[in-house]
């Protein structure tokens, strides 16, 4: 009577959360660890943004229940930014749901549309979420393989030529987390032709579009992409509100009101005043991410010299907040990152975690400040 559900037998507690235990045992005692691992931002949102929370909190409404849908005027915002940064038309009303962080729609998209049974395409590698997601509402993980001669691109034609009868859904994250890799419109359109022909829901994951990158793409900029694909997109790195918990899911009506019926029986809405904060970060302009993006850039500088010294391979053109980078040697990813862990106080995530084909690299966070990464390029001499 006491065990836990059946569908706790295959996933596992997420890497980062085990893993960060243990980096805080060892900071508590009294290791100096630089935490090198993990995608929080550490700078501020806009000055503008606390401020309006802040006034927030005398409204009238701010301390009861919220909409689902979230409060019109965040929906709109979310519409003109997606008009004045991607270059699509949302309908406000019918196109867009607010969530609580785009974690949760991963959730929600996978409750809405999949079943016991269905295959789901997952990226290898990619974000741990969409399998453990997809092994908890019972469908079946269908990994298919990026790597670094296709750009981290999937192979259409292999795909194509196997037999995927019971794919439902194919997630793709463009950038691509963990190896920077940008969005290309081409490259794109053939995903969305290929999961079209075939009758496949394609979402693509995008919070990395507006880090490092000087052409934001959004897969909703693709002709009829609105018959079968759905985009996530997330103020926590666009803003640095990780805590925040903002997210959205763009799509046709169809699908977000599927959507909505999930997300309706979760939660009770978002904060208010979370919301007025999210509606004044949307009203940002270029200068935002300009200012934002030469912070990053001088850090990934800095992180490209910590790569020379331990010998790794990278490119220099990606974007995102991560730098992936291969071991040359025969060292796995879990034994270079224990070393730099228990011998040198750093701690970077090993590439092994985000699939089969993550293995032989390891990934660097650039959410930590110049101070520290040169700190961690000293340890290294």
């Amino acid at each position: 009577m006491n065990k836990g559900a059946e569908r706790l037998k295959y996933i596992e507690e997420y890497y980062f959360s085990k893993k960060l235990r243990e980096v805080k045992d060892l900071i508590n005692n009294g290791a100096p660890i630089i935490n090198m691992g993990i995608g929080s931002p550490d700078l501020d949102p806009p000055i503008s943004v606390v401020n309006s929370i802040k006034e927030s909190l005398k409204h009238k409404n701010a301390h009861q229940y919220q909409s689902y849908r979230g409060i019109n005027d965040l929906r709109l915002e979310i519409s003109n930014f997606y008009s004045r940064f991607y270059n699509i038309k949302l309908n406000a009303d019918e196109n867009i749901l607010p969530l609580l962080g785009s974690k949760e729609g991963i959730m929600h998209i996978s409750l809405a549309f999949l079943n016991p049974g269905d295959e789901v395409l997952i990226p290898d590698p990619g974000y741990p979420t969409y399998s453990s997601v997809t092994k908890i509402v019972g469908a079946t993980p269908r990994y298919y393989n990026l790597n670094s001669k296709n750009n981290w691109y999937p192979d259409i034609d292999s795909l194509q030529s196997s037999d995927i009868s019971k794919v439902k859904l194919m997630w793709i994250n463009y950038p691509h987390m963990p190896t920077g890799t940008p969005a290309e419109i081409s490259k794109l359109e053939d995903i969305v032709s290929f999961t079209q022909k075939n009758n496949i829901i394609l979402v693509n994951d995008n919070p990395y579009s507006q880090i490092l990158n000087d052409n934001p793409v959004s897969i909703l900029n693709i002709n009829n992409s609105f018959k079968n694909c759905l985009e996530l997109n997330s103020l926590s790195k666009m803003f640095n509100m990780a805590g925040w918990r903002v997210g959205m899911v763009l799509g046709s009506k169809e699908h977000i009101d599927n959507i909505l019926k999930i997300k309706s029986n979760m939660d009770s809405g978002m904060f208010y005043g979370v919301q007025v904060g999210a509606i004044n970060a949307l009203k940002s302009d270029k200068d935002w991410f300009f200012n934002l993006n030469n912070i990053y850039k001088k850090r990934r500088e800095i992180i490209y010299k910590i790569c020379d010294k331990l010998n790794l391979e990278y490119r220099n053109d990606s974007v995102g907040m991560f730098v992936w980078a291969k071991i040359k040697n025969e060292s796995s990813s879990e034994k270079l990152s224990d070393f730099l862990l228990y011998k040198k106080n750093i701690f970077v995530a090993p590439g092994f975690i985000f699939g089969r084909n993550g293995e032989g690299y390891i990934r660097f966070s650039l959410c930590i400040n110049e101070a520290q990464i040169n700190k961690a390029l000293k340890r290294l001499t």
